[in-house]
């Protein structure tokens, strides 16, 4: 059986607080669409950062597009999970969930919908991507810090 490898992100009122200062991976990032930040819970392996990348994706696109429709939105949580073929590490799909505060059920659902449609890194990973190995650039002389 695939492991599962699941990460929440969270923002305004969702966010949690209490929670996030008794956890060692739970981290603080700034958010440009609220102004306490967004709180990050996750390991980091590469199953976890790519889980991460759509759920924080949505996360972003729930508030840009909450904006755009006019629907309030006083915070979101977002969780994104899925494994892994333990013997080819290839996906076994990604889910992610999310829960809203603020909008009445029928501007949620259409902002969930316009979000599904629009978010950028789930559209992509949906349509596949070639991931290639290129040389590094030269690291400037300096020290290093």
């Amino acid at each position: 059986m695939a492991e599962d490898y699941p990460v929440t992100v969270a923002a305004g009122t969702l966010r949690d607080d209490a929670g996030a200062a008794d956890d060692a991976d739970v981290w603080a990032r700034p958010h440009r669409w609220t102004p306490g930040g967004v709180h990050v819970s996750a390991g980091f392996t590469g199953a976890h950062l790519l889980h991460l990348a759509v759920a924080g994706c949505v996360l972003n696109d729930l508030f840009r597009e909450a904006e755009a429709l006019g629907v309030p939105l006083a915070g979101a949580e977002v969780t994104a999970r899925g494994g892994f073929d333990p013997g080819t590490w290839a996906s076994t799909g990604i889910a992610y969930a999310v829960r809203l505060d603020g909008p009445a059920p029928e501007d949620a659902a259409r902002l969930l919908a316009r979000v599904d449609e629009a978010a950028e890194i789930p559209r992509a990973v949906r349509q596949g991507a070639a991931v290639r190995r290129v040389s590094a650039p030269a690291r400037p002389p300096g020290p290093r810090g």
